[in-house]
């Protein structure tokens, strides 16, 4: 497989990645800690509602943050590389999948998919960037 290609597929995966991550925990998490405003308020103990506000920010978040490490592998498929960058963009992309998949792992003993989706990420990334 082509080194682009890889890097391409890496970065649309980190793309429904993220849209999975938000969509589905409005769905399933925050739509019931909704008083009609869009971002939830209703605490329950020992939560209260400015806690359940920062979870509801820390959340997207991490797909914001997803989808900017996805934007830079998807611009490396399509763009010629500047080599004193490169290892250093891709590693800090490979070590942040690597140590979320390790936390989503750990922190739900392997019961949320999200750990299997942040490694290949990771991984494709990593085969990616051997290739070069």
């Amino acid at each position: 497989m082509n080194m682009q290609i890889l890097f391409f597929i890496a970065g649309t995966l980190g793309i429904i990645t993220g849209i999975f991550h938000s969509v589905l925990g409005e769905i399933l998490i925050f739509r019931h800690l909704r008083n009609g405003e869009l971002v939830p308020t209703l605490g329950a103990p020992p939560l209260r509602g400015r806690n359940i506000r920062i979870i509801w920010a820390t959340w997207h978040l991490a797909s914001v943050l997803g989808w900017a490490f996805a934007g830079v592998l998807i611009r490396l498929a399509f763009a010629p590389h500047n080599a004193s960058l490169l290892p250093f963009i891709l590693n800090a992309i490979i070590f942040a999948n690597l140590g979320g998949s390790l936390l989503v792992l750990v922190g739900t003993k392997g019961r949320h998919p999200g750990w299997i989706a942040l490694l290949a990420t990771a991984v494709f990334t990593w085969i990616a960037a051997s290739a070069s």
